[in-house]
């Protein structure tokens, strides 16, 4: 069988909601991911087999195959196909194994993995609020409700259950979230992202280019201190999260080039690391965010490898519990996760956010010279993907 490789990573700087990204289609938005992983290659866009995208809100602007459209949007040749997939948060790095699959059984050799989410223009949970405003349902079934004993699902009890059992306490979640800022600030002004990061320009409402160039993540908060966060309002009484210690609201798109050996061959290029292992799992869908952990221990196991043996982690910060909790469960060095921030600090688009993360673990790891990298994210209905690449 083939391996897989990453020939290249890249992603646009994240966008607050209603900020310097907001004038973006999402289509175009992801398209010049698309153009920009041809660029940085030198290759043929016609030797693109696929493009696999995650999106979560598959509606309005990003909807009918965003994918698809967004290679209409690109330079890529009519002759470039694309799909849309919703593994929720995971979508983008469930496109990352789908592109490994399909270049490792040899059925292609060149497939672009990518996720796109505008959450200005596409609000999250659009797709199941705006259906249930026309009259179209919900999509808890009367099976899934009796089941579940007519539960609520929710991304933010589940949160509040993490920090509950495992016992983290609104200190450790603000100081977590301190720290992301902290790490986020250093790596932007150590020029750290300099090389992942998409220029692009800042377009008006009426989405035209303006003078301005974003190039930096609008999401890091520079003035955070440990008393600004613990100010914040907790979103439940009696809770320990709030907005400052959860991921932030983001518009952005990301990407990268999975290629096999023919696809090395194809493009003359070096690749940037090795897809060495891929797992994902089910979980409770309960408590919805717990899955990283026991998807973690799979994924280890199943190569054959230890938590030591991996040089840097990339551990989504939907919330700070998640990410503490997965740290304490596995004994894992704390120094090693998320070393230029996470999602607290540059923001969490959904369906992006999956590419966004390996984009920045595979620079990160040759940057510092280091071997091995783990990519976890907690993804609704209580599911995770882990990712384990080698840096070549």
């Amino acid at each position: 069988m083939s391996e897989a490789y990453i020939v290249s990573a890249v992603r646009t700087a994240g966008g607050r909601r209603g900020g310097r990204l907001a004038g973006w289609h999402p289509v175009e938005l992801a398209a010049q991911v698309l153009n920009a992983l041809v660029d940085r290659t030198g290759a043929d866009p016609a030797l693109v087999d696929d493009v696999i995208m995650g999106c979560v809100s598959q509606v309005g602007e990003q909807s009918t195959n965003v994918a698809r459209n967004a290679v209409m949007a690109s330079r890529l040749p009519d002759s470039v196909p694309g799909t849309s997939l919703d593994r929720q948060c995971g979508s983008s790095q469930q496109a990352v194994h789908f592109a490994a699959q399909a270049v490792m059984s040899g059925t292609m050799d060149v497939v672009i993995a990518a996720g796109v989410e505008s959450m200005t223009r596409v609000p999250m949970f659009s797709p199941s609020s705006l259906a249930q405003k026309a009259g179209m349902g919900f999509y808890q079934s009367p099976a899934i409700n009796r089941r579940y004993h007519d539960v609520a699902f929710s991304q933010f009890v589940g949160a509040e259950m993490m920090a509950s059992k495992y016992g983290l306490s609104r200190e450790d979640l603000d100081r977590f979230a301190l720290l992301s800022h902290q790490r986020a600030i250093a790596a932007t002004r150590g020029g750290a992202f300099d090389a992942e990061i998409l220029p692009l320009p800042v377009r008006d409402a009426q989405g035209l280019d303006t003078a301005e160039i974003h190039r930096t993540d609008e999401g890091i908060r520079y003035e955070a201190t440990f008393e600004s966060i613990q100010g914040v309002k907790l979103l439940q009484e009696g809770g320990v999260i709030s907005a400052a210690n959860a991921s932030q609201i983001c518009d952005g798109a990301t990407g990268v080039m999975v290629v096999n050996e023919r696809g090395l061959k194809a493009l003359g290029v070096q690749p940037l690391a090795r897809i060495h292992h891929m797992t994902v799992i089910g979980h409770d869908p309960v408590i919805m965010l717990e899955a990283p952990i026991p998807a973690t221990e799979r994924a280890l196991k199943k190569a054959g490898m230890n938590i030591a043996d991996i040089d840097l982690y990339e551990v989504n910060e939907a919330f700070a519990s998640v990410p503490l909790a997965w740290l304490k469960a596995l004994g894992a060095d704390a120094d090693r996760l998320n070393v230029n921030g996470g999602a607290i600090a540059l923001g969490h688009p959904l369906g992006g956010s999956g590419t966004k993360l390996m984009t920045t673990l595979v620079h990160a790891l040759g940057a510092r010279g280091k071997r091995y990298g783990l990519q976890t994210m907690c993804e609704g209905g209580g599911m995770a993907n882990v990712t384990v690449i080698e840096r070549l």
